[in-house]
């Protein structure tokens, strides 16, 4: 069966890493035709907007899309693009798998949890104003509805019985925020009420941070509001190894897009320096969804012995604490032209191999991380 599949290349690395992830897909062997459309900045170049209408019109025709990262200035400029998307089209779902596979520095080795987190309102919606002429005070609207709590919990709790996930942590502020933490606390409890075989439990959210930095292992799958959401879905790739091999998901109802965590890293575009395994296992993601789920596990596998081998892999990733020897580093090209080679001829009846655990360091300087 061949795939058309909407691509949003990005900006700064985007074009880079999506190029990686296109590779990638090719070796699989799995047909897929890329229409390609511009998002963000290169579309404000061409067409004066950064969310074109063919933009949304591919996505909806197609019902799944690989992005690369858009870049979202701070403090002004236009509206975040990534917002604006995951509105336009109902996506609803943002998934964020969190898998130790970074090497012998990363600090927690036993990572393999899940953050799913409500995409469309909350703090996070940008649905704000000043509340003065003098723009001394400024005001952020936080709407929790029961409808956006009910499908994603749902969602999560559908998730964890598909995946044979243990447990489901609902996360929130419901002893503060006693109308929106509270509505979205009720949902759950309601809902873990239909899902009796799955496991399910409850953190606010600042116990929530600190025992995912002393216990991570412990914890599966995190379900919980937009902005705490972000938060956690960035710390859980801290603790696995980084926002350079953190890949996403948004899932709607009929459409489903794939992109990486981190950002479009303007100041590093052109440089063929941006590790590409985030955009990559979105790609992973992409292919599990169209039910190619054996590609998908080569393109797993594929990823974890490259980097398990330390042979070919961008600075960050051979930098000390990621790597028990000296490592000279590799262009991010050359890092996915491996993990292509790798994919048609890897062995997925042997164990995986252990990409290595260690105390570590200070986390090193990840260009992913700029926005």
């Amino acid at each position: 069966m061949s795939y058309t599949v909407t691509l949003l290349p990005g900006d700064g690395i985007g074009p880079e890493v999506t190029a990686a992830a296109q590779l990638v897909a090719e070796a699989t062997g799995v047909p897929i035709r890329w229409e390609v459309v511009e998002a963000g900045q290169k579309a404000i170049d061409s067409s004066g907007t950064p969310l074109p209408e063919a933009v949304l019109e591919s996505i909806r025709k197609n019902r799944v899309a690989l992005k690369g990262p858009l870049t979202t200035p701070i403090g002004g400029g236009f509206r975040s693009v990534n917002v604006a998307l995951r509105q336009q089209l109902d996506l609803y779902a943002s998934l964020r798998p969190a898998r130790s596979i970074a090497g012998e520095g990363t600090r927690y080795p036993d990572v393999d949890l899940v953050v799913v987190r409500e995409a469309t309102e909350g703090l996070y919606s940008g649905v704000e104003h000043w509340v003065d002429r003098e723009h001394s005070a400024a005001e952020t609207v936080n709407v929790i509805t029961r409808k956006a709590c009910d499908r994603i919990l749902r969602f999560a709790f559908e998730f964890a019985g598909r995946e044979k996930r243990r447990r489901v942590t609902a996360v929130h502020k419901a002893n503060i925020m006693k109308t929106t933490g509270a509505l979205f606390q009720s949902a759950f409890q309601e809902m873990a009420g239909r899902y009796p075989g799955i496991r399910s439990d409850e953190r606010l959210i600042d116990n929530m941070c600190m025992q995912l930095v002393k216990k991570p292992e412990e914890y599966d799958l995190l379900v919980t509001t937009n902005l705490f959401g972000d938060i956690l879905s960035d710390l859980c790739a801290g603790l696995a190894g980084g926002l350079g091999i953190a890949p996403g998901a948004l899932f709607g109802d009929q459409i489903a897009m794939f992109e990486p965590v981190h950002g479009s890293a303007p100041r590093y575009a052109g440089q063929d320096r941006a590790n590409p395994v985030a955009e990559i296992l979105s790609l992973e993601l992409l292919l599990r969804h169209l039910g190619e789920r054996e590609a998908a596990d080569r393109v797993f596998r594929a990823v974890w012995e490259t980097i398990a081998e330390k042979k070919v892999v961008t600075y960050d990733l051979a930098l000390p604490g990621y790597t028990a020897r000296p490592v000279p580093p590799s262009t991010g090209s050359a890092m996915a032209r491996e993990i292509a080679r790798k994919v048609p001829i890897v062995d997925l009846s042997t164990p995986l191999p252990r990409p290595g655990a260690g105390a570590g360091t200070s986390a090193p300087v990840d260009p992913n991380l700029e926005t």
